[in-house]
């Protein structure tokens, strides 16, 4: 039985297109633009997987006028891995993705305020096993998921899973907006890893592109400035064509970049099921109004369930948070440049220090403002910043320790870059990098590890951390050595006790402690009696101490 399935191509200003396919002997079908800048087409299909492409006279000012180029459809959700056809499946008469069946859509799910995000690639995030299998696909994500709800992650970022050439990417240079990348395994298997996530409590954000995208995107070479500025806006921060988010078309009243951002989100939205979106290079994309609208979007898209918007936006500021801001949260440069450059011994500001420890310092309104880490896809692993110093071993582990600390007691919400969890000390590398599992098998490595672990626990048992409330009430500059506490309304309060320098200080007195009584030392796991409004402690070098009323 063969089924009239339409084709249909966005290209208001050109003047002919036509589709090619494997139903076509790869020979062109007439297409006919309506009023609303489709060009439209039926062919008579059966079901089945079908390979095809558009003819399009480019408009783009890199081409000759009106020369015929073949393109892959812009919309494609899935591309054939050997060729790069865009592919349509047709079943029961009607184009769909795939057949996956969605199994866990009724689990609740962690509120902003409580995630504890795990930022990874999926291609390098699995094959360091020691063994000579090489991974690197969805499926062997879902295979690691236990061990990151051992750890006690509830959220994953996934590095870009857009479709993009060649065999091996970071995902920056979006080629097919609506497609999956097919390195790491088939759409349905995509969708099977975000319904186990949600099955395991855990919410799965993605990275968006949409600051700019290949070269070879299509959309390029439809007519490039219809979408695209025509020139870098900004020429040192430039990664390929940028969406102009002011282009107005007014014959059809719309925005064309708009548009099809708009239309993508609600595609990965109601198709994948997503839970939140990290914007890269939010800053170029410089459109507060384009943000505003893709914001309130993804909330009407995402229903019932929570959804997290998340700015690259460096330096960081405040106005794309607070009230009147578009993003729900923007990720924290400063938190990492600051707070390693201490850890690494480079220098000590206090006041640095509680600039980032709070965010409210620096005018952020509260707990799901800002995203901190420690390092990230971008940011050097601390391991390698140690080490690249001379520290190693044990006094490395030692302030990576204390870097954790800080993270997971800091005013915002943690995430981890994979492997960062125990010590792994892979170089940024835009080939494979596969992160070394086989460092579990170290002691410092499981004992870090378990810090995290705990940290973690604490985190989600203190719900203090929750909060926006830090109050600073001891430093000793010439010591190296502060102290804050965090507490809620209902009873719940930790201090953190940090020692900055690489001296050991035996029978330290912390005075203003916020309660006499007995406290319970997390890290360590002792009781300490406060007493007078001040404690007596040893505090090593390099070390952080959480304290539990």
């Amino acid at each position: 039985m063969t089924n009239s399935i339409e084709f249909k191509l966005f290209a208001p200003h050109n003047k002919e297109a036509a589709v090619v396919g494997c139903f076509s002997d790869w020979q062109p079908v007439a297409m006919e633009k309506g009023d609303d800048g489709y060009f439209k087409t039926k062919v008579e299909l059966e079901d089945g997987k079908y390979e095809y492409k558009f003819r399009v006279r480019s408009l783009s000012w890199f081409l000759e006028t009106d020369e015929w180029v073949e393109i892959i459809d812009p919309y494609a959700v899935d591309i054939a891995p050997e060729s790069q056809n865009g592919t349509v499946t047709i079943k029961e008469g009607a184009k769909i993705v795939d057949t996956y069946v969605w199994q866990h859509d009724d689990k609740s799910l962690p509120a902003d305020n409580q995630l504890i995000i795990y930022e990874l690639h999926v291609g390098d995030f699995s094959g360091g096993e020691d063994d000579p299998k090489a991974r690197g696909k969805y499926q062997h994500v879902i295979e690691k998921l236990d061990y990151l709800v051992d750890l006690g992650i509830n959220a994953i970022e996934l590095m870009p899973v857009k479709e993009n050439p060649g065999t091996y990417s970071w995902g920056y240079s979006p080629q097919h907006f609506f497609a999956a990348e097919s390195n790491y395994g088939t759409t349905d298997e995509l969708k099977h890893l975000i319904d186990e996530c949600h099955g395991k409590g855990i919410r799965v954000f993605l990275d968006g592109i949409y600051n700019h995208a290949n070269t070879d995107c299509p959309l390029t070479q439809i007519n490039h400035d219809y979408w695209f500025h025509h020139d870098p806006t900004d020429p040192d921060n430039s990664w390929g064509p940028e969406f102009n988010y002011e282009m107005y078309d007014e014959n059809l009243d719309i925005k064309p970049a708009w548009k099809f951002i708009g239309e993508n989100v609600n595609f990965w939205i109601d198709e994948y099921h997503i839970d939140g979106i990290r914007y890269d290079a939010a800053k170029q994309i410089a459109n507060y109004d384009f943000m505003h609208w893709i914001v309130d979007r993804t909330k009407e898209h995402g229903g019932m369930k929570p959804f997290f918007n998340v700015a690259e936006h460096i330096p960081e500021k405040a106005e794309i948070t607070n009230i009147d801001g578009p993003m729900d949260s923007c990720w924290h440069y400063s938190f990492y440049a600051n707070v390693v450059a201490h850890l690494c011994g480079d220098r000590y500001d206090p006041e640095e220090l509680k600039d980032v420890l709070d965010c409210k310092r620096k005018g952020f309104m509260g707990a799901t403002n800002l995203v901190n880490y420690l390092s990230n896809h971008d940011q050097t692993r601390l391991m390698v910043e140690l080490g690249n110093r001379g520290i190693v071993d044990e006094a490395a582990f030692k302030r990576v320790k204390l870097g954790a600390a800080l993270l997971m007691s800091a005013v915002g919400i943690p995430m981890i870059w994979m492997g960062e969890e125990f010590g792994d000390y892979q170089p940024l590398n835009q080939e494979s990098s596969k992160i070394d599992w086989t460092l579990m098998a170290g002691d410092k490595n499981q004992h870090l590890f378990d810090h995290y672990k705990g940290l973690i626990h604490l985190r989600k048992e203190n719900h203090a951390l929750y909060t926006e409330n830090i109050d600073f009430f001891y430093e000793d500059a010439e010591s190296k050595v502060m102290a804050y506490t965090r507490w809620n309304g209902e009873g719940s309060q930790i201090v953190v006790v940090v020692n900055f320098s690489d001296n050991f200080l035996a029978d330290y007195t912390i005075p203003n402690f916020p309660a006499d009584g007995t406290w319970h030392e997390w890290t360590s796991n002792y009781d300490i009696e406060a007493g007078d409004n001040q404690i007596t402690l040893d505090l090593p070098e390099y070390e952080a101490q959480v304290f539990v009323k």
